[in-house]
């Protein structure tokens, strides 16, 4: 009789720890897809502004059309294709704003000010949005590298995490307007 008392202890032990594993993986999953989300997010206004700045005049005509694609095909990009088209935005940018001067430029343009204040915000909150999104994927892979997750099948159906690597460097002339 208290073999089969210990028996059950173990089996309910046991269980209520596949159990909180199960619901860690599930809150690691959670944040996954709310830092995608906000990635998402900061993406898509650095390539809506980045967009504005090509289209407003401000900007000579071979920076405006060279962000303007970079910016349109980072934004109608597919997802298996998104980290490249991102990282090319990243590397128009650095093209376009690579000097004081044409920064100086757009700020002295009607409205530029503003494009220029929301730019740098844009490109500042990239990088630090990528970093949480990757974080949190690295948090749910150690987890379900564990044997007991892999040999209960915790994860359930969800996809393999997988981090979003992209060259998210900003603009020298940007980066150096927006800490001061």
């Amino acid at each position: 009789m208290t073999t089969l008392i210990w028996i059950v202890a173990a089996l309910v032990v046991i269980g209520v720890y596949l159990s909180w594993t199960a619901g860690r993986l599930d809150r690691l999953h959670s944040r996954i897809d709310a830092a995608r989300a906000a990635l998402d997010a900061q993406l898509l206004r650095r390539a809506s502004v980045a967009q504005e700045l090509g289209t407003a005049g401000v900007l000579d005509p071979a920076a405006s059309i060279v962000l303007y694609q970079a910016a349109h095909a980072a934004r109608q990009a597919e997802e298996e294709h998104r980290e490249v088209a991102e990282s090319e935005l990243s590397q128009a940018l650095r093209a376009v704003f690579a000097e004081v001067p044409q920064v100086e430029a757009v700020r002295e343009a009607p409205g530029g000010e503003e494009s220029l204040t929301e730019l740098s915000e844009a490109v500042r909150r990239v990088p630090m949005a990528r970093r949480f999104h990757n974080d949190a994927v690295r948090a749910a892979r150690a987890v379900r590298k564990h044997r007991v997750v892999r040999w209960f099948r915790l994860a359930g159906h969800a996809p393999f995490p997988m981090a979003f690597e992209m060259d998210d460097e900003p603009p020298a002339a940007l980066e150096s307007r927006a800490g001061g």
